[in-house]
């Protein structure tokens, strides 16, 4: 064997012997890096985990029963109005009948010396509008009669301003229309003429 085959397998020995040792040290890392990873998942890191996941659920679990309680809330005032405004459709259709009876009743005031029939047919629709008005009543229907009151944009219609020197000025002089309200909804405003005021501006005549 020559002298540069020996100085050939010589090298050949060294690098595998180089090999070995990296391949040492890298399974010698990799057995350091398990231990670490078996410290960081030790028993307490995996009961910090476990309430950390426990106060997440807790905490859905609570918005999730305050939205069921909105939910429920809604529902159940939506319910309330509907229990309570059912009836605002058929109110409407039987105002005609408390403006007609009121207007048949008007039409009789200073005709008592036309004789006892006109005064007994007056009497009867004085009591058959008492009757009528007292059964609204009964389902919270309120007339709005607001003469003298302080015109109201919210509930009241102005048809025009009048002079009135002895009206508050902006106060209802006369109303035209009686208006209603059913639980305190608007459902009819009461058309009315405004007392004008001298140096004021003019209101809105429109609700």
């Amino acid at each position: 064997m020559s002298a540069d085959d020996k100085h050939n397998d010589r090298a050949e020995e060294e690098l595998r012997y180089a090999a070995e040792a990296a391949d040492q040290d890298s399974q010698g890392k990799q057995d350091k890096g398990a231990a670490e990873e078996a410290e960081e998942t030790s028993p307490e890191s995996e009961v910090d985990a476990l309430k950390a996941q426990a106060q997440e659920f807790q905490e859905q679990m609570l918005r999730s029963q305050a939205e069921m309680q909105n939910v429920r809330r809604r529902a159940e005032i939506d319910v309330e109005k509907a229990h309570k405004f059912a009836l605002e459709k058929f109110v409407k259709e039987l105002l005609p009948v408390a403006d007609s009876l009121e207007k048949a009743v008007e039409s009789t005031e200073g005709h008592q010396e036309a004789g006892e029939q006109v005064a007994s047919i007056r009497e009867g629709v004085e009591m058959t509008l008492n009757l009528f008005m007292n059964s609204l009543k009964k389902f919270n229907v309120e007339q709005l009669d607001p003469v003298g009151e302080p015109f109201d944009p919210q509930k009241h219609e102005a048809l025009s301003m009048v002079p009135a020197p002895d009206a508050e000025p902006n106060s209802v002089v006369s109303v035209v229309q009686k208006g209603y309200m059913l639980n305190d909804r608007l459902v009819r405003p009461a058309m009315v003429m405004v007392a004008k005021a001298e140096s004021s501006p003019k209101i809105d005549e429109q609700a």
